[in-house]
């Protein structure tokens, strides 16, 4: 099941297109839900030390510091038990509970500030500042996240491997669960009508398993679940075993009590998280913002000079752009300054560079040697086609010095695409870059990669990060 081989039938066609832009992820919601609890609490706090402090002793800067401090410790409390979870605001009393056990330690925090003498007074302010910040955030949370959830606003897009019966009872468990995020698009099954009816309880089938991983390449879903009964245990491990290669959580039917798939479930899904969740998704953004802006800060000078030396050498345009597999192997342009002459440029990769190769000029033969021809790649991480760190993004049609294409070395090799590619990797960095002129080296290659997003963390980009800089003197196969 090659999914970006197949093309799709028509209907798949239609229900993709209708999701080619993404629904809010809920981590959206709890960022706004912190923005309007941090100032609400804070100012509670603060006006909860006013009240229980005698004035004469009251310092406004100092309660403001104190409020600063509690209100932090309360949204924390808040994110680690979950408050912030749509499930939970939609339930005024489980909100409200969550609410007040994060303001336990705040609250005792402010006894102690206060002065013996104004123990109870500092209860009474507390309690008294809490209600008064409570009851209308509450009321207000829970009807404004029950119209976002019933708009489908931060509504978990999913499709379903598998039809007949057992989907039946698994789109009738996601709609009796209140405040489920889950919607379900569309039906993908192999067998024939009459095992597999067109359509379930409303729910279309729009394809069959071969269709289903090019309808998750070509729309945004964000998760799969597989109906099938226990008995079709071999079909199963067929199909997880095919879904490694896409960058969506996978659930199993069979193992969920809830239909909520907020767990993983199962013997087979331990591996099979999403290896790109929403909050890796921010944090990872934030910090290839960060550091590209201060990379192209320190290293303008540098690619100002390539740019000159590319220029002066040789006639033609100082970037080179070249078509590249992306994250969930879409199509994205990537930027290099021009390393061959202009009339022997290969765009689409067909003949691989090799060592003393004659179209690659003086000037192109040292900036590929030292990277230096990899750093106009800066832009494409603030555009947000790359990553700093990541699986090196291979051109499209890719090939080793044997004239094989590369998918068709590695079995499963779009696996490597469920993370952003990166202008440097796990890969590179131990070795693991330039000419593939064996089997073995691109595998290793993979190896590294697949490894890379099942262990990807800051701590990790960061290693790679600053490894980068010494791999390059020893940069074999990079001619």
């Amino acid at each position: 099941m090659d999914g970006h081989t197949i093309p799709l039938n028509e209907a798949a066609q239609n229900v993709a297109q209708t999701l080619r832009r993404g629904a809010l992820e809920p981590l959206w919601l709890l960022c706004v839900a912190v923005a309007v609890d941090a100032p609400v609490f804070i100012l509670a706090f603060w006006f909860a030390l006013y009240a229980a402090i005698p004035a004469v002793e009251f310092d406004p800067l100092l309660a403001a510091g104190w409020a600063v401090l509690a209100g932090g410790v309360f949204i924390v409390t808040m994110t680690a038990i979950g408050a912030y979870r749509s499930k939970v605001m939609v339930s005024l009393s489980s909100f409200s509970a969550r609410t007040c056990l994060s303001a336990i330690a705040p609250v005792l925090g402010f006894v102690l500030l206060a002065p013996v003498e104004s123990v109870n007074t500092a209860f009474v302010a507390a309690g008294f500042s809490l209600i008064i910040a409570i009851v209308p955030t509450r009321l207000g949370a829970r009807i404004i996240v029950r119209w976002v959830i019933e708009t489908g606003l931060i509504a978990r897009r999913t499709v379903i491997a598998g039809g007949g019966e057992e989907a039946a009872r698994l789109i009738r468990g996601v709609h009796e669960q209140r405040g489920n995020d889950i919607r379900i698009f569309g039906i993908f099954d192999d067998r024939d009508d009459i095992r597999s009816p067109t359509q379930v309880l409303g729910v279309p089938k729009i394809g069959g398993y071969s269709d289903l991983i090019a309808f998750v390449r070509a729309s945004e879903v964000d998760l799969v679940i597989i109906a099938l009964p226990f008995a079709a245990e071999e079909r199963i491990k067929w199909l997880l075993d095919e879904f490694k290669v896409l960058p969506v959580e996978v659930g199993l039917s069979t193992y969920s009590k809830d239909y909520a798939f907020d767990q993983a479930g199962g013997p087979y899904l331990k591996k099979l998280r999403r290896s790109f969740a929403p909050e890796c998704r921010l944090t990872k953004r934030f910090f290839d913002v960060f550091f590209a802006i201060i990379a192209l800060l320190v290293l303008w000078p540098v690619m100002l000079a390539a740019a000159l030396a590319v220029r002066l050498e040789s006639p033609g345009p100082v970037l080179f752009r070249q078509l590249r597999h992306g994250y969930n192997d879409r199509t994205i342009e990537v930027l290099k300054f021009r390393s061959m002459y202009i009339e022997a440029a290969d765009p689409d990769a067909e003949q691989v560079v090799t060592k003393g190769d004659p179209r690659v000029t003086k000037v192109g033969r040292f900036l590929r040697r030292s990277s230096i021809d990899e750093l106009p790649q800066l832009f494409n991480v603030l555009k947000g086609d790359l990553s700093l760190v990541g699986p090196r993004p291979h051109a499209i049609k890719a090939q080793s010095s044997q004239q094989d294409l590369f998918a068709q070395i590695v079995d499963g090799y779009s696996a490597r695409h469920r993370l952003p590619p990166g202008i440097t990797g796990w890969a590179q960095i131990n070795g693991w870059r330039g000419e593939i002129d064996s089997p073995e080296k691109l595998e290793a290659r993979c190896a590294h990669d697949l490894y890379y997003i099942e262990n990807w963390s800051i701590w990790l980009d960061l290693q790679v990060l600053f490894r980068t800089p010494l791999s390059l003197f020893s940069a074999k196969g990079a001619y």
